[in-house]
């Protein structure tokens, strides 16, 4: 069950992630999800390592959505501007 929530809650911070951040980011519904989980992981950690959470405590929503928006520019960064 823990699982499910893990992916509805990432879905969610990928989409707040996605509207925060300007600009046309075209990726669909898995890689939001996938945005957004892996957001919450690096907010996790760096809060972790910053001392601000305990080990095996889970970083919060605005924590995580900020994770998701670093991800999100480097995404971009890494991709590049496609010229068509």
């Amino acid at each position: 069950m823990s699982i499910i929530i893990t992916i509805v809650v990432g879905f969610i911070v990928g989409l707040i992630a996605r509207a925060v951040k300007p600009g046309d980011d075209r990726m669909g519904l898995i890689m939001t999800t996938i945005l957004g989980v892996a957001g919450a992981f690096i907010a996790s950690y760096l809060g972790q390592a910053l001392g601000l959470y305990g080990p095996n405590e889970p970083a919060g929503w605005i924590a995580s959505v900020i994770g998701a928006v670093i991800l999100l520019v480097i995404y971009g960064l890494v991709r590049g501007r496609r010229t068509p």
